[in-house]
Parts: C-alpha cells; sequence; structure tokens
C-alpha cells in the first residue's frame, strides 16, 4: 500500500521536511498532502490526520505515525535497506544521540533563524543563545566528519536519519549566514547540494502563503 505523507508550507516546515527528505532521497514511492499551517482550516485538516494535529504524519495503511523523528524510526524499520542508522553499535549510539539532541534542542536558533526558503541569504543580529547553539552543532558537525569522512560525505558517512534531522540546521546556516569551521561548512555544501533538498526548497519559493510570524 503506497506511503502517504502529510506535511506543511515548504516555505516554512522544517519537520516536514525530515522524513520528506529520507523518503525522497531512498526513492520510497509516496503521495503527498500539504497542508498549509496557521489558517483558520488548518487545525481540523491537520486532525483528520493525526490526533496531535501537527505536520508531518505518514500514514501506511491504517498505522498512523505523527512526529518526525517517530516517522523516520518506522521508514527505517519499514524498509531496511535504507539502513536508517550505522550498523556500529557504538555509532549508532552516538547518532540516536545526535537526533534526540536536535529533536529536542537548539530552541534559539530555532526561535531566531526560522526557516524560510525564499528569504535572500544575509546575516542578522541575533542573541547570545542562538551563538551558543551555533557553536554546538558547528562542533557536532566537525566531529562527526572528521571521524568518519573516509566512508562519505554524510554525518556517518552514508546518509542516514541523523542527516534527516539536522538539514533543515543547514539550510539555517546557509541562509543567515551563520560562520562556522571549515568541515562543518563543507556538510552544509553536501546537505545544500543533494537534489532532493534543492527540489524542496525550489517548491518553498514557489509557495505563496505568508506566515508573518515567520518572515
Amino acid at each position: 500500500m503506497r506511503l502517504t505523507l502529510v506535511i506543511g508550507n515548504k516555505n516554512y516546515s522544517s519537520w516536514s521536511l525530515r522524513p520528506w527528505l529520507f523518503l525522497k532521497y531512498h526513492d520510497i514511492a509516496f503521495e503527498e498532502i500539504r497542508i498549509p499551517l496557521y489558517r483558520e482550516d488548518s487545525k481540523p485538516k491537520l486532525l483528520s490526520y493525526s490526533p496531535a494535529g501537527k505536520v508531518p504524519t505518514l500514514l501506511d495503511g491504517d498505522i498512523k505515525i505523527w512526529d518526525s523523528l517517530a516517522i523516520l524510526e518506522y521508514l527505517a524499520e519499514r524498509f531496511p535497506q535504507t539502513q536508517g542508522w550505522p550498523e556500529d553499535i557504538a555509532e549508532r549510539a552516538q547518532a540516536r544521540s545526535l537526533s534526540a539532541e536536535m529533536h529536542s534542542g537548539f530552541t534559539a536558533l530555532r526561535s531566531h533563524c526560522g526557516m524560510n526558503c525564499r528569504r535572500t541569504p544575509a546575516a542578522k543580529q541575533l542573541p547570545d543563545a542562538v551563538y551558543t547553539d551555533i557553536e554546538r552543532i558547528g562542533q557536532i558537525w566537525q566531529q562527526c566528519r572528521q571521524q568518519h569522512s573516509t566512508k562519505g560525505p554524510w554525518l556517518f558517512g552514508q546518509f542516514s536519519i541523523v542527516d534527516a534531522m539536522f538539514a533543515p540546521v543547514a539550510f539555517r546556516f546557509f541562509n543567515y549566514q551563520l560562520a562556522t569551521n571549515p568541515e562543518a561548512q563543507a556538510y552544509i555544501n553536501t546537505v545544500l547540494e543533494n537534489p532532493a533538498v534543492k527540489a524542496w526548497i525550489d517548491a518553498g519559493k514557489l509557495e505563496t502563503e505568508v506566515i508573518a510570524a515567520f518572515e
């Protein structure tokens, strides 16, 4: 049965990008339902697919999975050929820890550097808490690339769930011209040069909805 992924605006919804990218990267067929967010009818429409009333939601027959990380975990189990996590147990533990850190952390960066595909890349004044997040993320990317550079261009060499989790952050670094170390910058380039990421950004730029809070 064909999968269905319910997403929000591509211009704004970084959480929707994560499972969408994983599906596209692995060429897994799915139907896409896009529900523009923060409208009067947004919540009722979202609740018809997910009890949480949020995006993304994955539908697989009668199975509903909401929350980006939960969807990614489900897809890795449903399609084991994707190798969602590194094979090595220590690397797998680290990748899971980093994905969870992304999932629950970096709130300052998310609050002050929102996802916006239409934004002209430029720096802006940011509070100190954002620079703390920037430093930590740059450290994560640098350490992962130093440890796994011989295995491929992604954080653990081959594309995995942790890359899907950090992909929107890489776009934020570019879009807000956030300075970082050379290894982290090379990783940002890897993400932005991916055809699926490019396709998402191009689609986001074509959207006409405007959410003032994210502009």
